[in-house]
């Protein structure tokens, strides 16, 4: 369904960059201004059940006619039924069809200039047969699980003290080694005490036990890219080809043909997750379609969902053929309504947007109102860019240059990431974990959570305050960590040398003032086999191997305890800019690739009185002078511990080669 395959690849690994990869559009080409179409005033809702009656409505204000096909199964031949719907005064055609229809399917069909369009489950549909080509009637309060109505969210005192983790489903839960019963399922996230064959926690148990407070999951929507009816056949995709934005994907789901299975199974997940303590964030990715001509959207309403230009070509900016145009009415009205169902119907604590530039900053701004009204601790960010050029005013997009313009939304620091490991464009370049000078002031920025600082050079403090920074050095498409580390150092580099540059690498993260994001399996040392782009490569390159929790236990206990030392400590995560430019000194240094800072003055803030943090990625060991004082030793040459590791007295002070120090005053 992509335009070609450089668009596929280009798509698929959904490309952390700010590069232009497409085309830009030709010269003199114009973008179709938005229809004058009436929008609806009441929430979008096209099949409402009850045992008496079922109720029906599509959008769709172009239409000179539209019907209702009702199927006994997801794969029936032919419909039971065709009903007409009836045109009303705001666009929409609506029918009532009386008697229970419980476990029937149905799809809309709308005539468009005299030509009846290819049949859709809707544009909102909320539950679907398999492979999400007929949508589903049922009674949604058969998919709350027991106690579902008393979930709550977990409490988050201070919305800074958030540590993020990004999982794909298959990967975490896949693995031969990982003890868990329903393997790459939502409900494998629902099993306790699994364990690997000699006793290291995996699972829900390993998540509880490494401190992390939320789990982002990649796209878990319904996407089109994986067949349903074929997962004998280790079908993976990382599910960036959306179909249905608004019920699970039944690939994940332990029977994909029962409508009623993915929604109770996706809420068994969230629900257990939340009694653990953890939240759950949730892979959004309304900036494009798997395919624009078969999609719903445009199916429905031909040419409004989309930006297009006047010769009938979509706009491309993100590289996969199509582009949704936000800052149209009712797609602006569609994704605030999406977000808000999720937040509402499946209790989702936060949402990461893909491709988010593609999206107008009043829509953006827009989700955040709707959210704050539900629940304000509800998390949103995003990718501050799109891979291509847009179909809209540039100034008016959700960049993460303007992420200023944007209160309560964060994204992704590609500063602190290229800083620390190198550019995405080449992954062979190093930056400062491999010794290069003249990283220091990305890594400083990165650390001072993207704000201005008035010892930070830099030409886009892009952050109003440090929670809209996504401080990490690897997500999931890219090479992971340890990957890109061996990329940049040869392969005759020493484990002992990536292990350590991957600990200095997270001590960067987890001590900035920013979001904290962590790759899922880096802290089991994972590799994907040199290979980055592994949106759709089978288990044997994407799967966590549980087996590494006892090989690199040392790599593990260090990122759990670094985790503990930072939500032990607030002055980690101030919260404020202007606490941060109180309490935030870096500290002088001499040469390069050393970078040092203390958080000083914290009283009342803090435990502690004083904290002192040294990166040190150069292949010696470095001196630094420092606050004259008695310090306990927190980390020190690759060791974490928040209990302390000694104490350290006195000025100087010396960093072992490629390795962190963090030294806590008590008051």
């Amino acid at each position: 369904m992509k335009i070609n395959q450089l668009s596929t690849f280009i798509c698929m690994s959904i490309c952390m960059t700010e590069f232009a990869y497409a085309l830009p559009p030709a010269e003199g080409m114009q973008i179709v201004a938005e229809p004058d179409y009436i929008i609806p005033n009441q929430p979008i809702c096209e099949m409402s059940y009850s045992p008496a009656a079922t109720q029906f409505s599509l959008w769709a204000p172009s239409a000179i006619e539209a019907e209702i096909r009702i199927y006994t199964s997801y794969d029936s031949p032919e419909p039971e039924q065709i009903v007409p719907l009836d045109p009303d005064l705001q666009g929409s055609w609506n029918q009532t069809i009386q008697g229970d229809l419980k476990g029937k399917f149905y799809t809309f069909r709308v005539n468009i200039d005299d030509v009846w369009q290819k049949e859709t489950p809707g544009i909102f549909a909320r539950a679907v047969g398999v492979n999400g080509d007929r949508a589903a009637i049922i009674d949604f309060q058969e998919t709350n699980p027991e106690g579902w109505n008393d979930d709550i969210r977990p409490a988050m005192k201070n919305p800074a003290d958030i540590v993020l983790y990004e999982m794909h489903h298959r990967d975490f839960s896949i693995h031969a080694s990982s003890g868990i019963q329903h393997k790459g399922k939502f409900i494998a996230l629902t099993e306790v005490g699994t364990t690997t064959s000699d006793g290291q926690k995996t699972g829900i148990d390993h998540l509880k036990e490494l401190g992390i407070t939320h789990i982002h999951i990649l796209p878990s929507f319904d996407f089109a890219s994986v067949d349903e009816t074929k997962l004998d056949q280790n079908a993976y995709n990382w599910g960036y080809d959306p179909k249905n934005y608004n019920v699970p994907d039944g690939s994940y789901a332990t029977d994909p043909y029962n409508p009623v299975t993915r929604i109770k199974e996706f809420k068994e997940m969230v629900q257990a997750l939340h009694k653990a303590g953890i939240r759950v964030v949730l892979d959004v990715v309304y900036n494009h379609t798997f395919s624009a001509a078969d999609s719903p959207f445009e199916r429905t309403v031909p040419g409004y969902f989309f930006r297009m230009y006047e010769n009938g070509e979509f706009c491309n900016g993100s590289a996969c053929g199509n582009e949704t145009a936000s800052n149209h009415r009712m797609m602006h009205k569609y994704m605030v309504e999406s977000v808000c169902y999720w937040a509402k119907e499946y209790h989702i604590d936060g949402f990461r947007f893909d491709l988010m530039a593609i999206h107008d900053i009043e829509t953006m701004n827009a989700i955040r109102e709707a959210l704050n009204a539900i629940d304000p601790t509800i998390l949103t960010y995003g990718e501050g860019w799109a891979v291509g050029k847009l179909g809209y005013d540039d100034n008016k997009l959700a960049y993460k240059k303007y992420t200023f313009r944007m209160p309560g939304i964060a994204a992704f620091s590609d500063n602190l990431r290229d800083g620390l490991r190198g550019p995405f464009s080449d992954h062979h370049k190093g930056a400062f974990l491999v010794g290069l000078p003249g990283h220091e002031e990305e890594v400083k920025f990165g650390i001072a959570g993207g704000v201005l600082h008035k010892q930070v050079k830099a030409n886009d403090f892009w952050a109003a305050e440090p929670t809209q920074h996504i401080s990490y050095v690897s997500c999931h498409d890219d090479h992971c960590l340890r990957d890109r580390l061996v990329n940049t150092l040869g392969n005759d580099t020493s484990e002992e040398t990536v292990l350590k540059l991957d600990k200095l690498a997270q001590t960067a993260v987890l001590t900035s003032q920013g979001v904290p994001f962590i790759f899922c399996g880096e802290e089991l040392f994972r590799t994907k086999q040199g290979v980055g782009n592994s949106y759709k490569s089978p288990d044997a390159i994407n799967a966590i191997p549980w087996t590494n929790k006892t090989k690199y236990h040392d790599l593990f206990q260090y990122y759990k305890e670094l985790i503990a030392i930072r939500r032990a400590h607030p002055a980690f995560y101030l919260g404020t800019a202007e606490k941060v430019r109180e309490h935030l000194e870096f500290l002088p240094t001499e040469g390069d690739n050393l970078v040092a800072f203390q958080l000083k003055d914290i009283q009342g803030i803090d435990p502690a009185q004083r904290i002192i943090v040294v990166l040190n990625s150069n292949k010696t060991n470095r001196k630094i002078q420092i606050p004259d004082d008695t310090y306990q030793i927190v980390v020190k040459d690759g060791k974490a511990d928040r209990n302390g590791l000694g104490t350290h007295a006195g000025p100087n002070l010396e960093v072992e080669a490629q390795s962190a120090v963090i030294l806590i005053k008590n008051q």
